[in-house]
């Protein structure tokens, strides 16, 4: 029933002709996100992460930077509304070029955050006419609302999906990956969370702290040979954004007892750019569970 209540508003509001549909939909969704900043048991990780960022500050500036946060991540749905009523996403990017180089040889691993708008790169990277096809991993929950939308709607657009189940996916799926991989496709897979309780992860260093990363694109990345593309996203303006794109990083051992050395390196490498990313972006970054330990 939540489902097809959030999927009707959702609709309903995409339907208002004009500026009035723009402006509802603005205002309606501020005031979820500020809902969600008075309810959600999830703020007091929020504001735990910016105290690790910015331990000379005070509580209320903590505070505060969730509520922005929470204010901010409505933007996802804003400007998905926007292009929805026809005006264009405009975006510049950094490292394109990296891209369209591995495409040359094999496929990639296009390694994703929960910062800016992942769902706008996907499409703007099939809309860009890239050589190879694109297979998103995406997490699945036994209720989805506005979700669901989401994932029909990059589907629509050519974007091969797999759901992972917070209670385990297929073994084939994760052959499946592989397999388009080595047929010169891209794969794209979060880098930031820990999607199920028996996912097996890597410990790296974060902010100076630990932090748990998900070991399964490192694995695609040594059995596959596909390198991993680091890729980050920040919303600059209504609709507008920049796409970085970080360089590729190869996996190989030359023999069985460098793999976990090399896995190590590779999930250290993410976690040090994406720590870059959010202290220049520290307000677009929409992860509202534990991430540092």
């Amino acid at each position: 029933m939540e489902t097809k209540v959030k999927g009707f508003w959702y609709t309903f509001l995409e339907k208002i002709p004009g500026n009035m549909g723009s402006w509802l939909f603005f205002i309606a969704a501020k005031c979820i996100a500020t809902g969600y900043f008075l309810f959600s048991k999830n703020v007091g990780e929020s504001r735990r992460f910016y105290r690790l960022l910015y331990p000379e500050k005070s509580s209320f500036y903590h505070r505060l930077c969730a509520f922005r946060q929470y204010q901010n991540f409505t933007s996802i749905h804003y400007d998905r509304f926007l292009a929805g009523k026809g005006l264009k996403t405009v975006f510049q990017s950094d490292g394109w070029e990296k891209l369209e180089l591995v495409q040359h040889h094999k496929g990639a691993i296009l390694l994703m955050s929960h910062q800016g708008n992942w769902e706008i790169a996907a499409h703007l990277l099939k809309q860009q006419k890239t050589r190879s096809n694109i297979l998103l991993y995406m997490g699945t929950k036994e209720k989805e609302g506005v979700e669901a939308l989401q994932k029909e709607r990059l589907q629509d657009s050519g974007v091969k999906i797999i759901g992972v189940p917070r209670d385990g996916g297929s073994p084939f799926d994760a052959l499946e990956g592989i397999r388009f991989l080595q047929d010169g496709g891209i794969v794209s897979m979060t880098g930031d969370i820990i999607w199920r309780a028996d996912q097996r992860n890597i410990q790296v260093n974060f902010m100076g702290r630990k932090a748990e990363l998900p070991e399964a694109p490192y694995i695609f990345a040594l059995v596959s040979g596909a390198p991993i593309l680091c890729f980050f996203s920040s919303r600059v303006g209504k609709n507008k954004y920049t796409f970085r794109f970080a360089d590729p990083i190869y996996i190989r051992p030359a023999n069985r007892k460098d793999r976990t050395k090399l896995i190590q390196e590779a999930a250290q490498q993410y976690a040090d750019l994406l720590e870059e990313e959010l202290r220049a972006h520290p307000l677009q970054w929409y992860h509202f569970d534990r991430f540092v330990l």
